[in-house]
């Protein structure tokens, strides 16, 4: 105590004031914050980590949000709180979290933990690196190289670019705006004015993302033609031929099409091959949205739902999906290897991208982004990679495909329950008929009822954080559940469990 005070009044005696402001010193305690990082990680462990695959656990703490609100205390004030309020801050925000590592967590794409994945995260997190040039990010830049090489190699093609974006909806716009530039490159600098109109192609089961890419490019909405789907939920190839040629016949410009590989709510798979003779056949850049389905590459097993990838011009990504990456973690890919993302996106920024450096400039790929500060997510994809090897980054796949099999084929065997179709992905889609139901005549009375049963159930599953699954309605089609296997965590007994909750919580329906 004695050394900290003369300590303090020697800097009191030297110190150098600006604008009233001691300059001595640095202005952080950091003895208190390596303190508050070493404890608050204590909890991150005991309470997220060790608790990740504990059924006992609720998947989440459900309260209201005005009542959430009053617990959590969020007010800013002028003076800070105490290190040990802070400290129960983190155990509030934990406790009411929903936890996505739970087994029974079944609501999104993306579930479970990997903990390699997540010490990568916690690497990334506290070096705060940004992943634009060399000097300042050498081992993130070098380590991206190194992912998309591989993705490029289990896509098929000889060589490739690509870069990893914050999201799969941001990489299904990085790929229209790509193929735009293809189409015309002077947009970059001419903008939209003096272009013909120009019309774009995908599924009427496509991620909502497309509409929105079409809106913030200036593409506009109306100019994405929907192409019907079968009853699967795949792309009709031969009517996207006839919208292709209405395009023409209008006097349009088609510049791209894109295909999915894993629809969001059926997961289907679109004929890749089909569509790429037709892209071919015009001159049609192909996109493929493989955000959800692009994992079941990995797995020689699986890996022909995507048969016909490889003609693809671009290919978005999602390793944070079923392969647990850690959100968020999106590859764009791009067959290109000239430099058009580069191209494209380049900005040239002096400050950044200086040419007369003294190292490799070309390692400098910030510029092939819309962004200027980047995170290394390929890292977490990376790190985890390194620890799995391919073959357990595989047999994740063909664990979740197995268990989906597993739960279908449950549902068969079950009363009241009713699958919407056979799967070929991680999705499986069906209802539940409550005993009231189910001597029902079958018309819109009986749909009506069923419509309404689904968020019932949730409530009660949410309510009593047993699970979490999802529901929807659809192309018609009256609320169902969508099951989505993914988490190495979930075993065939939470299979089980999850369809006797959901007759348990429907009892009284």
């Amino acid at each position: 105590v004695g050394v900290c005070k003369q300590e303090m009044l020697q800097k009191k005696k030297n110190a150098v004031l600006v604008d009233g402001v001691i300059l001595n010193g640095p202005i952080m305690d950091s003895k208190a914050g390596e303190k508050f990082v070493e404890e608050a990680c204590k909890i991150i462990m005991e309470e997220v980590i060790q608790k990740a695959d504990d059924i006992t656990e609720k998947v989440c703490e459900w309260r209201a949000p005005e009542t959430l609100k009053q617990i959590l205390d969020l007010e800013m004030r002028d003076t800070g709180e105490s290190h040990q309020k802070l400290l129960q801050l983190c155990r509030d925000v934990i406790q009411y979290s929903v936890k996505t590592s739970h087994p029974r967590f079944f609501n999104q794409l993306y579930a479970g933990v990997d903990y390699y994945s997540l010490v990568a995260r916690f690497i990334t997190e506290a070096l705060n690196p940004s992943v634009y040039t060399y000097e300042v990010s050498p081992v993130f830049l070098l380590v991206e190289e190194a992912v998309i090489k591989k993705m490029i190699e289990f896509i098929g093609w000889e060589g490739g670019d690509g870069i990893f974006n914050p999201g799969g909806s941001v990489s299904n716009m990085y790929a229209m705006n790509l193929a735009r530039y293809r189409f015309c490159p002077e947009i970059k600098e001419k903008g939209l004015s003096g272009l013909p109109r120009l019309i774009l192609f995908t599924s009427e089961e496509c991620h909502y993302s497309m509409k929105k890419a079409a809106s913030f490019l200036g593409i506009g909405t109306e100019n994405v033609y929907f192409i019907k789907t079968d009853e699967r939920g795949k792309m009709i190839p031969e009517e996207l031929e006839k919208q292709v040629q209405r395009a023409r016949k209008e006097g349009s410009a088609p510049f791209l099409v894109c295909a999915t590989a894993g629809t969001t709510v059926l997961g289907a798979f679109d004929p890749l091959d089909k569509i790429a003779d037709i892209c071919e056949k015009h001159g049609l850049w192909l996109h493929v949205d493989a955000s959800w389905g692009g994992s079941a590459l990995i797995s020689r097993k699986h890996c022909r739902l995507l048969h016909g990838i490889h003609r693809a011009d671009s290919v978005a990504w999602n390793p944070h999906k079923m392969l647990l990456a850690g959100i968020q973690c999106c590859a764009l890919l791009v067959k290109d290897n000239s430099g058009l993302l580069k191209k494209c996106y380049s900005a040239k920024a002096a400050y950044l991208f200086q040419q007369d450096k003294f190292y490799d400039v070309s390692y400098d790929t910030g510029d092939k982004s819309i962004q200027c500060s980047r995170r290394p997510d390929a890292f977490k994809f990376w790190l985890m990679w390194k620890a799995l090897g391919t073959t357990g980054l595989e047999e994740r796949v063909n664990r979740a495909l197995a268990l989906a099999r597993y739960l279908v084929e449950e549902i068969k065997k079950r009363e009241g329950f009713q699958l919407l179709l056979e799967p070929e992905y991680a999705n499986v889609c069906f209802w539940y008929i409550p005993p009231s139901l189910r001597k029902m005549e079958d018309g819109p009375e009986f749909w009506q009822k069923l419509h309404q049963v689904a968020p019932v159930i949730k409530e009660r599953m949410m309510k009593k954080g047993s699970m979490m699954l999802g529901y929807q309605p659809h192309q018609g089609k009256v609320n169902f559940f969508r099951q989505v296997v993914i988490s190495p965590q979930v075993s065939r007994e939470d299979m089980d469990f999850l369809l006797d909750e959901i007759e348990l919580l429907a009892k009284d329906l």
